[in-house]
């Protein structure tokens, strides 16, 4: 850990210049030593000091850093009742980030956590509008009102998730669902994550070309950037668009996306099964179409070609699965039963096959190795 400004020959450190370091800390992923300032400086500001609610709010993200939900959310809390509508400067810890912190730590789910995000999403409004309200905004002005709204998008969606998960008994919750995902469409067009939660909402109504339409724009808005551009979806957020894709028959985009995960991370199992569920589905329907009938034996073929690659991917997938010992026992287990399904069709692979494909991993896997030590 950085050594605090407390050693210095100036004298104790202040609040301002202990939750400062705090936050380096916490950008340089030093949880600990970041609690333990933000702590002291909490300690010395007192309650009603001026950095108390800076304090409380950095000590929560800390702790959720550390998964220490309890203390996390007792932060948060107590932040909350310096600043119940999220209307103080960020700049002295007030905002909306506190209540889409405890809308995610929430016990109970369901409607308190919509309570949270409720008001955070009001809190980003008011932030909205005060931009959006300047007669001429420079470029960080710009960038920062883009942002907001990128964010409140995020928050709307979430909101639509909870109604499509914990409170879809509600009687209204489609139409909340509507509400909400046309108000995020609004605010913020070009999100990707706005539009896979708008193909979930489809999906649920059973629009599945409007879902088809959805996740098509989605891809649309980061497909074609580089590797780690800021715009390119988070990992989890990308696995579910591949289980939307493949939910919707779109299996070529969902190969696509799953290749490319793969590529971010070779120990994900649940990428490498839901790329040989992807092929096995493509060969599939390779068989069906009975392509021997116009006379074209290689097409015929195809689907041989096509289950043999996803037999490939399902082996990657059950040894990370039995080396991490995996905890979804449903994928694990249809993971094995495709896995056994191609076998009966294609044969058991011979001893060689399944020794390449396992030097193929560890080479992988050492590649990954040489880099970090790079």
């Amino acid at each position: 850990m950085a050594p605090s400004r407390s050693n210095d020959k100036k004298g104790p450190a202040s609040p301002a210049s202990l939750l400062s370091d705090a936050e380096t800390q916490l950008a340089v992923g030093n949880v600990d030593g970041g609690i333990q300032l933000a702590q002291k400086a909490l300690e010395l500001t007192g309650s009603g000091g001026d950095f108390e609610l800076r304090a409380l709010n950095l000590l929560g993200v800390l702790h959720v850093e550390s998964g220490d939900v309890e203390d996390a959310r007792g932060f948060l809390e107590r932040a909350v009742k310096l600043d119940p509508e999220g209307f103080l400067d960020e700049n002295i810890g007030g905002g909306p980030e506190k209540f889409l912190f405890l809308a995610q730590l929430s016990e109970d789910g369901g409607q308190d956590s919509v309570q949270w995000f409720e008001r955070g999403a009001a809190a980003l409004r008011k932030q909205i509008q005060q931009v959006s309200d300047l007669a001429a905004r420079s470029p960080a002005q710009q960038a920062s009102l883009e942002e907001k709204q990128h964010r409140l998008g995020g928050v709307l969606c979430a909101v639509a998730e909870v109604y499509m998960t914990d409170l879809s008994w509600e009687e209204d919750a489609e139409q909340r669902c509507e509400a909400l995902v046309t108000e995020a469409m609004m605010i913020a067009p070009n999100s990707a994550e706005t539009w896979q939660t708008v193909a979930n909402v489809r999906i649920s109504q059973q629009r599945v070309d409007d879902a088809k339409g959805a996740l098509k724009r989605s891809l649309e808005l980061w497909q074609d950037l580089p590797p780690g551009h800021p715009a390119i979806p988070e990992f989890p957020t990308r696995i579910g668009l591949s289980r939307l894709l493949l939910e919707v028959e779109l299996e070529d985009e969902a190969l696509q996306v799953l290749e490319h995960l793969t590529t971010d991370d070779d120990q994900s199992v649940e990428a490498w099964y839901l790329g040989g569920w992807c092929l096995y589905i493509m060969g599939e329907k390779q068989r069906e179409a009975k392509p021997q009938e116009n006379g074209d034996a290689a097409a015929a073929e195809e689907w041989k070609n096509t289950w043999a690659s996803s037999r490939k991917w399902l082996h990657r997938c059950i040894n990370l699965y039995n080396q991490q010992e995996y905890e979804d026992e449903r994928l694990g287990q249809h993971a094995v039963e495709l896995f056994q399904n191609i076998n009966k069709e294609l044969g058991n692979p011979t001893e060689e096959e399944m020794e390449d494909w396992d030097e193929a991993s560890e080479g992988d896997e050492e590649d990954d190795d040489h880099e970090m030590k790079d």
